[in-house]
């Protein structure tokens, strides 16, 4: 993979939690425009892969290559500033604001987020529920907002903890068409899944994670022949 086409490289990634040494030397990269996913069970060190990236770990070693500038030397909220965007598996709504106070919430890091009138072409159900609070809407209306409330930003990496976890099928499948979407209009995506048959409908390559480091790499159009690893690796 050529270097200069990729939007993220990360290289002999460690991460702690006291003295948890969780990330162990992760190895991985996410080329411009594409939809990778970080697959694994419970515990190996997917989501606080994404918090090292963001810089929201106790502590951090290593590379992590955002075009040319490691982001381990910054804070997060330079990392935001940057064009990286972070929806947490926590999702992060604020319960006492409204849909629209949420969405309006983040700053703009850059030109070319999107406008509201898109937020609500693509989520229709959060301009139906705009005066709604937080507090007040289901567990699928709460993922869309997590999701639409960082496009504003104008960031172009965008790190997706979880999106389909504990929703129903019809929402999962809608989240899917958002992150094809997405694609199509450039922006780049790193995905933390556990269920690769989700994974299989949206991304371009898997990393598997295990013990805190990549045990494999797989290209998604030849998830088929390494379906019994997969089984393997994810316990499924």
């Amino acid at each position: 993979m050529p270097e200069n086409n990729l939007m993220l490289n990360v290289h002999d990634l460690h991460a702690y939690y006291g003295e948890s040494h969780i990330l162990q030397g992760m190895d991985f990269y996410v080329p411009c425009g594409e939809v990778v996913t970080l697959l694994g069970r419970n515990g190996a060190g997917k989501s606080t892969t994404l918090k090292a990236i963001m810089g929201i770990v106790s502590q951090r070693k290593g590379l992590v290559d955002f075009q040319g500038i490691n982001l381990t030397t910054l804070p997060s909220n330079r990392i935001a500033r940057m064009g990286v965007a972070y929806c947490p598996e926590e999702r992060g709504i604020f319960s006492s604001l409204s849909v629209t106070e949420n969405l309006l919430l983040p700053p703009v890091v850059q030109p070319g987020g999107l406008t509201l009138d898109e937020i609500y072409e693509l989520f229709p159900r959060l301009k139906e529920r705009g005066r709604t609070q937080g507090t007040k809407l289901s567990g699928g209306e709460a993922q869309m907002l997590a999701i639409a409330r960082i496009l504003r930003t104008g960031a172009r990496l965008l790190l997706l903890d979880e999106p389909t976890e504990g929703l129903a099928p019809l929402i999962v499948m809608h989240i899917g068409d958002i992150i094809r979407h997405l694609k199509g209009r450039g922006y780049t995506v790193l995905l933390v899944e556990q269920n690769f048959h989700f994974a299989a409908t949206v991304a371009d390559r898997h990393f598997v994670v295990e013990n805190g480091r990549v045990a494999d790499m797989i290209p998604n159009d030849q998830i088929s022949a390494h379906s019994e690893k997969l089984k393997r690796f994810l316990g499924v």
